[in-house]
């Protein structure tokens, strides 16, 4: 019996010995020499006995080898899925038999019983030794007894042949001389050896590959040349949506037929193709298999084309670098100016829906904070926000940046390629700053994108289809470039589906004191800020926020008041002091002087307001310098004017 331990099994192969008859005696006698190299055991059947008798070792993997002679082992090897060794007889066999039988019966008539075919050598050796010798051939154990009937019928007395027919010879009253040797006995062992060891190896490793298959996602197909199915894990009865059932080969030819037909019309593999295949997206692959140079058949694979979509949005979320994240919610858009109020209104709409938007306004009035707030408060949070100003890169690279280039697109090219920043923020935003100085050849293809959505390398054969919504900004007033001809019309009007005007600073000044204790709240800790120190930064800027222009807008304001926290805040760097307000804040001066001395507002030296209508007199001036201890910069701030006013009163001018 075969072996049942796995541990015996997986240490040495198994070789089942299907001998009948006197061969049985030969193999025992071998079989002890090859203990250490495999497992042997007996099966005293023969023909569909033993068929029977070795399928379940066989389906259970125990048998690796088969070791069998003449008709027998050709009967197994048509019916059984393992290999089978023929103990084979060679023309030293024959001679030997020859030479025992003529020294044993010498003159007898030799009758020769062969496997298959008779050898026609032998019948001109027969002459040429003074020997009768009769030769027949068998395919059947039936053949074997006709084969023994029709010699004895002939006249010969000494029958040559396996063991059934030395057998019958005896039963028919002939002597016999057994045709197998020792040696052929040993040879067919070393055969089975070494082929038992080979199986067991290629078994080991389809056993593996087809583990390793089988827990893949991924459904994988593999047919031979001639189309017939040979492997197939669940994953692709799945995606294909088979019926287990049923002829699982005959459904998937059906459903992957075109495929395979296609790889073996053609030298090109199907590569990543997306097919409708039992109602479902899938990605499909057909891949012919190459053997020593020679096509033995081909491998398809599928995936789930939502699958697919997932890994690559999970992938694009993990891997965006953090400059890529929008830090503003909408939230964080202080006023209460109705201006303001507009904005708000009007991006939360925006945020509603994909659709482009143009923000408007001048520099640093916001557009992007805005931006990243209507990103943040969409469909899109979570997923890429991409900015980039167009105006500043050379038009060369500002292609390459925004729509990436293939390897070897031009010179200085990146090894492998490049995704341009549109692919990058594929399901999320793309803020193009400043798009009214976009150059007029790279409108056309922003155009496209917006069209098609899809978006083409440099160097690229095909476009690469993205799911990206578009923000765009400007201080410019893009109907009149549209007009001017230095920006497209189509590009203009695609942009302008959602339009957001934002305000500048001077036009909402109910706004800049609340806005300026956010600025100064937010960079309290970078600039070591405390409570008393932001009071004091906002008292001292309180006479601007009305009648400063604040050119620069939110962004002006910004860097004013971290110029004045780095400083002013400390105690000990009064402007009041030494030092003048106007030495850290030179653009107040400009203002002041800018602007009419009469009309500004002034306080009078013992603290309460001055008429405004009352233009500042030499004697005001001297007041002023009387009760701020001739510090000329605290009075100049009492009075409401510039110390350029402020010298020219002293002078008398």
């Amino acid at each position: 019996m075969p072996p049942s331990s796995p541990s015996q099994a997986a240490s040495r192969p198994s070789i089942a010995l299907v001998s009948i008859s006197r061969l049985r005696n030969l193999c025992e006698t071998v079989a002890p020499r090859y203990a250490s190299e495999a497992r042997f055991f007996n099966v005293r059947e023969g023909y569909g006995d033993a068929v029977t008798a070795l399928q379940p070792y066989i389906e259970a993997g125990t048998v690796d080898v088969v070791l069998a002679a003449g008709s027998n082992g050709a009967y197994l090897r048509d019916n059984l899925s393992v290999p089978v060794v023929m103990v084979k007889v060679n023309g030293f066999d024959v001679l030997a038999g020859i030479t025992h039988a003529n020294a044993t019966w010498p003159g007898a008539p030799i009758g020769l019983i062969l496997h298959e075919s008779v050898s026609h050598e032998l019948a001109d050796l027969g002459a040429w030794l003074n020997l009768r010798l009769t030769q027949c051939a068998y395919r059947t154990v039936d053949e074997v007894h006709d084969a023994v009937t029709a010699l004895a019928a002939e006249g010969c007395r000494v029958i040559i042949g396996p063991g059934m027919a030395c057998d019958l010879a005896q039963a028919a009253g002939l002597e016999s001389v057994f045709l197998y040797s020792l040696g052929a006995v040993h040879e067919a062992f070393e055969r089975s050896v070494e082929l038992a060891r080979v199986s067991r190896q290629k078994e080991s490793k389809r056993v593996r590959l087809n583990t390793i298959v089988a827990h893949l996602r991924d459904g994988v197909a593999a047919f031979d040349e001639a189309g017939q199915l040979e492997a197939v894990n669940p994953a692709m009865l799945d995606l294909l949506g088979l019926d287990r059932a049923r002829d699982v080969s005959a459904q998937l030819v059906r459903s992957v037929g075109p495929l395979l037909h296609e790889v073996a019309g053609g030298d090109a593999a199907v590569d990543e193709r997306i097919e409708q295949i039992g109602g479902r997206s899938l990605i499909v692959s057909c891949v012919p298999i190459v053997e020593q140079g020679a096509r033995s058949g081909a491998v398809v694979t599928a995936q789930d084309a939502l699958v697919a979509q997932r890994i690559d949005r999970s992938l694009r979320t993990t891997q965006r670098p953090r400059h890529l994240v929008a830090r503003y919610e909408l939230d964080d858009l202080v006023g209460v100016a109705p201006a303001m109020a507009r904005v708000r209104r009007l991006a939360a709409m925006s945020a509603a829906h994909d659709a482009t938007v143009l923000l408007t306004g001048e520099s640093g009035t916001g557009k992007e904070l805005v931006a990243q707030g209507i990103h943040n408060a969409s469909r899109r949070r979570g997923n890429p926000f991409v900015a980039f100003n167009c105006a500043a890169l050379p038009e060369g690279l500002i292609e390459s940046e925004l729509f990436g280039h293939e390897e070897g697109a031009f010179t200085g090219a990146r090894r492998g390629g490049k995704p341009g920043l549109v692919e990058i923020a594929h399901t999320g935003t793309i803020f193009l700053d400043e798009i009214g100085e976009m150059p007029p050849a790279l409108q056309s293809r922003l155009l496209r994108v917006l069209q098609e959505r899809e978006v083409m390398k440099l160097g690229a054969s095909r476009a690469t289809p993205v799911d990206v919504r578009v923000i765009a900004a400007t201080h410019r007033d893009l109907r009149a470039l549209v007009q001017e001809g230095a920006f497209r019309a189509d590009l203009y009007f695609r942009l302008n589906l959602l339009h957001i005007p934002l305000p500048p600073l001077r036009e909402r000044r109910e706004d800049i004191a609340a806005l300026a204790r956010h600025l100064l709240e937010r960079m309290a800790d970078r600039y070591a800020l405390r409570a008393a120190a932001i009071e004091r930064v906002l008292t001292l800027f309180a006479p601007y926020f009305a009648r400063y222009s604040w050119p620069g807008n939110v962004r002006e304001l910004e860097n004013l008041l971290a110029r004045a926290a780095i400083f002013l805040a400390d105690e000990t760097g009064d402007a009041s002091a030494d030092s003048s307000l106007y030495d850290v804040f030179p653009e107040f001066a400009q203002n002041d002087e800018a602007n009419d001395a009469p009309r500004r507002p002034a306080i009078a030296s013992n603290g309460a307001r001055r008429d405004a209508a009352r233009p500042v007199t030499r004697e005001d001036v001297e007041r002023a310098l009387t009760a701020h201890g001739g510090n000329r910069a605290a009075a100049s701030r009492a009075l409401g004017i510039g110390r350029t006013t402020l010298w020219r009163l002293m002078k008398g001018a």
